[in-house]
């Protein structure tokens, strides 16, 4: 049997007030703005504690808004030791922004972090996990390294790939006009860590009002066989992977999500060969793995 190399990470999406006011459609609200404070005040430092208990550094994709809201709170994850990347200013929907939207939000998002943690960030996370046309442009045009929002995979990174083209269905036109294959486009730099929503505490653990799909009142249980499961078949079948799940202060601040948490953490850490580790740290083990083609990977 192989040597087992499970590279697996906590993503810490810290929407707060910036995800009611950019997603969540409750900027008109003041309680669901008060469930945003919860998040930025109380969630974050409970899980900050939660990772000290497990002596695990996370990776924490911080909107703007929340940096400026939560100044003492989000400066206290980087004296903890844990990674802070970019995630967005107020949780903007980036196919919604126009190109220029999109650039000032990220150059600002950039400023904020880099003030915070006192160098430039590497990382970076879509609002929504929606990729526009030119994020990836602008992210490597600003240094960006790894991106944490696409799903061509799910337990091994890749590199981007832009300009991927499709044909919409047009029932007014013939049916040869639409039957055509996806055409694939560039390869590029920016490394991706895959994102997934089967490995996402929101949407089954999160009440809102505005949105059909949330859920809110599903039992932790559930989700930890359903993310221990997926564990369990990526260490039986893969000797390297990475195991990332995206967390939010916002719904695993919560008792009964901390609770599933630490169930979790010790069965992962039952196994040999597993390694917690940062975003970063997993960009970089990636790009050593496999140089890209242009020699700067």
């Amino acid at each position: 049997m192989a040597e087992k190399e499970i590279l697996v990470a906590y993503g810490v999406d810290v929407d707060a007030v910036a995800g009611w006011l950019g997603s969540y459609s409750g900027e008109d609200s003041p309680d669901d703005i008060s469930r945003g404070l919860f998040a930025g005040e109380v969630g974050s430092q409970r899980m900050l504690d939660l990772f000290d208990r497990y002596g695990i550094k996370t990776s924490w994709f911080i909107p703007g808004h929340s940096i400026e809201t939560f100044p003492g709170e989000m400066a206290e994850v980087v004296r903890r030791g844990h990674e802070v990347g970019v995630h967005g200013y107020s949780h903007e929907n980036p196919i919604a922004m126009t190109e220029k939207q999109e650039e000032n939000v990220l150059l600002r998002s950039i400023e904020l972090i880099t003030d915070l943690r006192g160098d430039r960030p590497t990382g970076y996370v879509a609002p929504w996990w929606e990729f526009s046309n030119i994020t990836n442009e602008l992210l490597l045009r600003n240094g960006i390294k790894y991106d944490h929002s696409l799903m061509h995979n799910d337990f091994s990174p890749y590199y981007v790939r832009v300009g991927d083209s499709w044909t919409k269905i047009d029932y007014s036109k013939p049916a040869a006009k639409w039957m055509e294959p996806l055409v694939r486009g560039e390869e590029t730099e920016l490394i991706e860590i895959p994102a997934n929503w089967y490995l996402d505490d929101l949407p089954p653990m999160m009440f809102i009002k505005g949105n059909p799909n949330s859920h809110g009142f599903v039992n932790p249980k559930d989700i930890e066989d359903l993310w221990r499961e997926q564990f369990d078949w990526v260490y039986r079948e893969l000797d390297y992977a990475v195991f990332t799940m995206t967390v939010h202060p916002d719904v695993s601040g919560r008792p009964q999500n901390l609770l599933m948490h630490e169930r979790l953490i010790e069965h992962i850490n039952s196994h040999d060969g597993v390694r917690w580790c940062t975003f970063d740290e997993i960009a970089d083990d990636y790009a050593s793995r496999n140089p890209h083609p242009d020699g700067k990977g």
